[in-house]
């Protein structure tokens, strides 16, 4: 898959698990996406994914590497759908 299909991809489940802070932005904690069967079978590597997204300015989270167990509690938001 390339990384453009997998960002659309990575947004369709974001929209499908986060919910609408105060500001009106989407956001989901990754260890929700990490730990949902579906993502886990979408994504190969679930934490390129991201990584590309925030180079791309389409999430934000703290931090550059995240790490299951450790950043389960990270909110990454959704800056553009």
């Amino acid at each position: 898959m390339n990384v453009e299909h997998e960002i659309s991809l990575l947004v369709e489940e974001m929209q499908r698990l986060g919910t609408r802070g105060a500001d009106g932005k989407l956001s989901v904690k990754f260890g929700v996406l990490f730990q949902d069967d579906r993502c886990a079978n979408l994504f190969e590597a679930l934490v390129g994914t991201l990584k590309a997204a925030k180079r791309r300015k389409i999430v934000t989270y703290e931090g550059e590497l995240l790490l299951q167990g450790v950043h389960d509690n990270v909110e990454i938001v959704l800056l553009q759908n």
